[in-house]
């Protein structure tokens, strides 16, 4: 017997019409038109609990509301309220604004004043900070005041097992290291204890994350509440050069960023794709254990697909603007920084810069020892 294809579903989103299959999410079909065509990445609603490679995440931070303005070519009618474009399933002929809608943009304020109610503002100190969604998250969609007044939510640092710290002040409840844990471990060890105010990720009885895939709830939380022990406060992200490499494991894929501070492998994480997720989780021994540049085979410099920090400090030639209203936003509420560096762009440039720079700071360091 021949196969039939599912019948195809047409959604019109910010005037840019796409065809994908059923069951497929807001989200999903915004993705599609952006992989499509890369100029169009700034239209994909933001996300800070849903992760794709992971089950049933999603829905709970509502970061990602868009209008509903036609429900179906069935049934035109609008839906009364903003939806969750990560859970909400299309239907044909469905019409969704989101970038083009005030209402969604102005919701989206309000959903970063809520985050930022109890978040602390120590990005300075934060390692997470430059590569944060919570940071662009603000920048794209906040505003630059506060109307909080009350004392902030706070709670104590606690070290899950060697190499985790979990700094819960900075946690926002997107849930998704609770989901890293159920889906690639054996036996979860933390969740989500005490409500409302007071809920908090934790271990009972402080019970240490201790499994081969504990360090991969680093990778998967979208703010710094869970951060390598083993890199805290070593460099700012920014000033890191990272590779794509592998190497034969046994426990898995072996296929890692390393992070380069001129010749030293300062971090080592999972590779993420164009949406910062991780496809290919790694185990504990690649992340922590395999630091030197002989443990790995070298691929090349890491493509940075999105806007970052790190593709802003002339890493890389592809570097991807920041959306038109988050830049008009921005250049009303924040000083302008002049930069007009040269891009390097070169592989070898910036190798023989990362040695320049290593050599540089040694240098310094024997001239302090003798000093």
């Amino acid at each position: 017997m021949e196969e039939t294809k599912p019948t195809l579903l047409k959604i019109t989103f910010d005037g840019i019409e796409v065809e994908v299959e059923p069951g497929t999410t807001i989200m999903q079909a915004a993705r599609k038109i952006a992989e499509a065509d890369r100029s169009q990445d700034s239209l994909v609603p933001p996300a800070m609990c849903y992760y794709e490679p992971l089950k049933g995440t999603g829905g709970k931070c509502r970061a990602c509301l868009v209008k509903v303005a036609q429900g179906s070519a069935k049934d035109t009618r609008p839906m009364p309220k903003l939806v969750p474009s990560c859970i909400t399933q299309v239907q044909d002929g469905m019409v969704v604004e989101n970038t083009t809608n005030p209402a969604v943009l102005e919701a989206r304020k309000g959903v970063v004043e809520f985050l930022l109610i109890n978040h602390p503002l120590d990005c300075p100190v934060c390692d997470q900070a430059g590569e944060c969604h919570l940071q662009d998250f603000a920048y794209e969609h906040g505003a630059a005041n506060t109307r909080y007044e009350e004392e902030r939510r706070t709670f104590d640092r606690h070290d899950l097992g060697p190499y985790i710290q979990l700094h819960m002040t900075r946690c926002i409840l997107c849930y998704r290291c609770v989901f890293t844990a159920d889906q690639i471990t054996n036996k979860r060890q933390h969740g989500v204890l005490n409500r409302g105010d007071a809920a908090e990720i934790s271990t009972y009885i402080e019970k240490a994350i201790d499994n081969d895939f504990s360090g991969n709830v680093i990778d998967v939380c979208p703010v710094g509440a869970l951060t390598d022990k083993t890199y805290r406060f070593k460099n700012r992200v920014w000033f890191t050069k990272p590779v794509d490499a592998h190497r034969d494991c046994p426990t898995c894929s072996g296929k890692v960023t390393l992070w380069y501070r001129g010749e030293e492998v300062i971090r080592v994480t999972a590779r993420k794709n164009e949406w910062d997720e991780v496809k290919e989780f790694i185990c504990n021994t690649c992340r922590f254990e395999k630091k030197s540049t002989s443990d790995w085979v070298i691929e090349g410099p890491t493509k940075v697909m999105r806007s970052s920090v790190i593709s802003a400090n002339k890493y890389r030639a592809d570097v991807v603007k920041k959306p038109d209203f988050a830049l008009k936003l921005a250049n009303s509420q924040y000083k302008p920084v002049d930069d007009d560096r040269d891009f390097v762009t070169d592989n070898d440039t910036i190798r023989q810069l990362s040695i320049e720079n290593n050599e540089k700071a040694n240098h310094r360091s024997q001239l302090a020892e003798k000093n």
